[in-house]
């Protein structure tokens, strides 16, 4: 299909299919994103699909490592700023990138946050100036955060909307977002080993006697050692006070999308418990939570918000 006049019926489809393409994979990869992403309107829930399609993009090419990562993800961020140049024009080869471009034309996200999340992402790669696969405290890995989980949080608040000035809710947005993304630390620790990634602070893995090859051999043996049990304790702890900072930023976003960025915030947060019932094996299996417990809490978001609106 070629792209025609700016605001052609050709553009409109390709556009149309962009977003299709960007939801599918929100669908495959986010399963609790994508549950309270159903929450949102139409046209907010399509642009956070754009988003999570094109975050869930750039994390592809990280983690599988190959020797041209750092090229490609050059690559993305020069297409990107090309799509941004042309938003009128979307590229029937290039879903993601057009549907991201559209996004953050329509509701005014910052680029800055997407090149930001960029830049975070060359800390994944082997052989740029920005590589770590280590952090030596939980300062170095917030650094990280900024961009990787932070990020993402900022590019959401005006698709999502605030009852406040932006600036306002950007503390607890970015908390949010870091919040998340430790939850997948700890959920995924096994998973990062494999690809000798450590995203916990070393400094408070050690007080507990914990280092990276302790996890290593509870990566090849299956168990938890009861020091690790002990670390993940206190993380779990950690990531709980982020969540308990930053729930209550959610009555700053707009009343309608308010129901979504809870339900995803409880189900996050319940991963940790699903680790806590597992005995902390997250070297077993992926701590997740049932499908019938994430559609209950959606449910009860829905139908709480649907009371409130009626009164």
């Amino acid at each position: 299909m070629s792209a025609g006049p700016a605001g052609s019926l050709t553009d409109r489809e390709t556009l149309a299919a962009a977003y299709r393409y960007c939801r599918a994979v929100a669908a495959a990869h986010g399963r609790t994103y994508f549950l309270a992403t159903r929450l949102l309107a139409p046209d907010r829930r399509v642009a956070v699909h754009a988003l999570y399609a094109f975050a869930r993009t750039v994390d592809d090419i990280v983690d599988h490592a190959t020797p041209d990562a750092a090229a490609r993800l050059d690559d993305i961020e020069t297409r990107l700023r090309a799509r941004l140049r042309d938003t009128a024009h979307p590229d029937p080869d290039d879903p993601v990138l057009s549907a991201t471009a559209d996004t953050v034309a329509r509701f005014g996200v910052p680029p800055a946050h997407l090149w930001t999340f960029l830049a975070s992402m060359r800390m994944d790669v082997p052989g740029t100036t920005r590589f770590r696969n280590r952090y030596a405290t939980m300062t170095e890995l917030r650094e990280y955060m900024s961009g990787s989980a932070a990020a993402i949080g900022l590019q959401l608040l005006p698709i999502l909307g605030t009852v406040v000035p932006t600036a306002d809710a950007e503390p607890a947005a970015t908390a949010l977002g870091e919040a998340f993304q430790l939850t997948n630390f700890l959920r995924d620790l096994a998973e990062d080993l494999d690809r000798d990634r450590v995203y916990l602070p070393l400094d408070e893995l050690a007080a507990f006697g914990v280092d990276p090859g302790l996890l290593t051999h509870c990566r090849r043996t299956g168990h938890t050692d009861p020091r690790v049990r002990r670390a993940l304790v206190h993380l779990i702890a950690t990531n709980r006070a982020l969540y308990r900072f930053a729930i209550p930023g959610i009555d700053l976003l707009n009343p309608r999308v308010r129901p979504a960025i809870r339900t995803a915030a409880i189900l996050y947060a319940e991963i940790l418990d699903e680790i806590e019932k597992s005995g902390y094996a997250v070297f077993q299996h992926r701590a997740t939570v049932p499908r019938h417990r994430r559609y209950r809490v959606a449910a009860t978001q829905f139908a709480t918000a649907t009371l409130r609106s009626a009164r």
